[in-house]
């Protein structure tokens, strides 16, 4: 069994001004800190080991639980706005001046709020299998069984390979062996994200999903900093035509996809993602 430096880093607190921050920072300090923004239901526990300690080698990488979820207290938010203010709220408590954001699936269309509206705070962008925010034209209809599994009081680790991974043989493999790593910081069982969170998280993706494409439009147009957009081309929860849409209205992005991988491709090629991170995010 593999060891993982991301195992093994310390929790911290800071105090912000609606919560108490739970977050973990590993990694060379110096230079533009590093930090990513968590899917639904996503907890600091969540976070793929092997991926971490790829991106750490090189960056200040910081990873939290925002606001009422997880580790950190707080009343949980139920739009991308406010899962935003509870972001430059974190970011703000550790008196960070200027960051690089990392975004997976909610974290992504989070983070590209926060690049919007606080233009002076980001740096470089990275998207991972998220929605450019509303309505995508010509997206597919989502396979009914997504809302179903992301719905349910309990996901189990199936429920999570389905979502997460394609069905394939190499896909579930590949889902199988995220769960193995994830299992030394779950081990302990605890945060669980409670319901209310969830939910908040799903009502926020519901509120996103009614802006129209003008306004989807005009605000990619109106993110200026450099934007690396990836996707999964099998992935079932976000089409692979929302980062090839995205890409069409950013003025300066670029566009990674995974032929053999879906909505956790970061997961599946940790090596290869977080090189292309690397490469992106440097000077």
């Amino acid at each position: 069994m593999s060891t993982y430096l991301a195992d093994a880093v310390e929790d911290l607190t800071v105090e912000g001004s609606s919560a108490t921050f739970t977050y973990r920072r590993l990694g060379p300090t110096g230079g533009t800190p590093l930090v990513l923004l968590n899917r639904v239901r996503g907890t600091l526990d969540w976070w793929d080991p092997e991926f971490l300690d790829r991106l750490a080698a090189d960056h200040d990488v910081i990873v939290f639980d925002n606001v009422g979820t997880g580790y950190t207290t707080g009343n949980p938010r139920d739009s991308v706005e406010g899962l935003a203010d509870g972001a430059f709220e974190f970011i703000e408590a550790l008196g960070l001046q200027r960051v690089d954001l990392l975004g997976w699936t909610l974290g992504g269309t989070v983070a590209q709020r926060i690049a919007r509206t606080r233009p002076d705070l980001v740096r470089k962008l990275v998207v991972a299998a998220a929605n450019p925010g509303g309505t995508v034209p010509g997206a597919p209809e989502p396979d009914p069984r997504v809302r179903a599994t992301m719905t349910k009081p309990e996901v189990t680790g199936d429920d999570l390979v389905f979502l997460f991974f394609p069905e394939t043989d190499s896909g579930r493999a590949a889902g199988h062996e995220h769960l193995a790593r994830v299992a030394t910081r779950l081990a302990t069982g605890l945060p669980e994200v409670s319901e209310a969170a969830a939910m908040g998280q799903i009502t926020a993706i519901g509120k996103d999903a009614a802006i129209p494409f003008e306004q989807v439009r005009a605000d990619l147009a109106s993110i200026k900093q450099p934007v690396l957009y990836a996707t999964g081309m099998q992935d079932v929860m976000i089409p692979p035509l929302a980062a090839y849409t995205a890409v069409q209205h950013l003025p300066d992005a670029t566009l990674v996809a995974y032929s053999d991988a879906g909505h956790a491709f970061l997961f599946q090629h940790a090596k290869d993602f977080a090189a292309q991170v690397t490469a992106f995010l440097t000077d």
